[in-house]
């Protein structure tokens, strides 16, 4: 088992890699960089261009050298724990990002539990009690989780938020905290704040998990061994428990790998929508502005948490099920 985590650990790095020069070539695709985005700006608005500073700063930052020398001055920085320079905000990268990748974390963490506490007992239910009255209710409910997106259920909260209570149910924290030092109220009004982005944002994953999760477990308990345990007079709790659930799981624990940047990316507009303080609304004036710091700061993030979380699907895969060990010869 150690030696497939080394391995495993050991891949890594050449898939970060080949993914950071990915990132690197999609943010370079648009023409210019984010000083022609300046100047086309100023010029639009009748201004004068001090081309002389503009020239200097790309002097500075390199930005007048080959393509392939902006890449490894990027990643040498990146390895030595330095992001490089956000010109958008003026301010390097660590310090643009920082309370926003923790609340970003903060919700995205809080929304995979909500999401798998909701989703593990309805789809089992919903799979035990097939065609039962419980079952449609939560079956048509679900349909209308993955039919709605997120940012319309978004849309609709704070319409009716407004028109029944005459509140905001905006940001992710009281505005007297905002840019504010950590401390215990503050992390209280986080806390009283961030049940509505999660709602919204783990509605169509739960939603979805829970067809997921039902369609495996009516597999399973639809096979030959499952009637063998019934027959022999296996209670049944423990016959769903010990069998067919644990074969069921495997899909369901398989998708911590997507999960975690699906999260992240698909609450960038959401974040738009409800002005939450997190990576999604800076990730997207970053793209446009061509802010290539920011922008492939926030990329290579989304692409750790990819990695990162494919690796922790394959290992609990590997706990949870014994022919996965096998196959790949884990017993030793």
């Amino acid at each position: 088992m150690m030696s497939y985590i080394v391995r495993r650990l050991f891949l890594m790095i050449p898939t970060i890699l080949a993914i950071s020069a990915i990132v690197f070539v999609i943010i370079q695709l648009p023409p210019g960089d984010y000083f022609t985005t300046v100047i086309n700006e100023i010029q639009s608005r009748g201004e004068s261009v001090d081309k002389e500073k503009l020239e200097f700063l790309k002097s500075q930052y390199g930005f007048d050298k080959p393509l392939y020398v902006q890449y490894f001055h990027w990643v040498g920085g990146m390895l030595e724990g330095d992001f490089g320079y956000s010109f958008e905000h003026d301010q390097p990268v660590t310090d643009v990002v920082g309370d926003r990748l923790l609340l970003t974390f903060i919700v995205s963490l809080t929304t995979i539990i909500f999401t798998w506490a909701i989703a593990f007992p309805i789809g089992v239910y919903s799979a035990v009690k097939q065609y039962s009255v419980g079952d449609y209710s939560l079956t048509f409910i679900g349909f209308i989780g993955l039919a709605t997106p997120n940012f319309l259920l978004a849309l609709i909260l704070q319409y009716f938020a407004h028109i029944w209570f005459d509140v905001s149910i905006g940001g992710l924290m009281d505005p007297i905290y905002v840019d504010q030092p950590w401390t215990w109220e503050k992390s209280l009004s986080v806390m009283q704040h961030i049940w509505i982005p999660v709602l919204v944002i783990g509605t169509a994953g739960t939603a979805s998990m829970i067809r997921r999760l039902r369609a495996n477990l009516l597999d399973e308990l639809s096979k030959p061994y499952v009637i063998t345990a019934r027959a022999k007079g296996l209670p049944p709790l423990r016959a769903l428990l010990k069998y067919p659930l644990r074969s069921a799981l495997n899909p369901f624990v398989a998708d911590i790998g997507n999960m975690l940047p699906q999260i992240v990316s698909g609450a960038a507009i959401v974040s738009v929508v409800l002005s939450l303080p997190t990576t999604g609304p800076m990730l997207l004036s970053a793209l446009q502005s061509q802010d290539m710091y920011l922008a492939g700061s926030f990329l290579m993030f989304l692409a750790a948490l990819t990695v990162m979380g494919t690796l922790i699907s394959d290992l609990a895969l590997a706990v949870l099920d014994p022919r996965i060990r096998l196959d790949k010869g884990l017993q030793q």
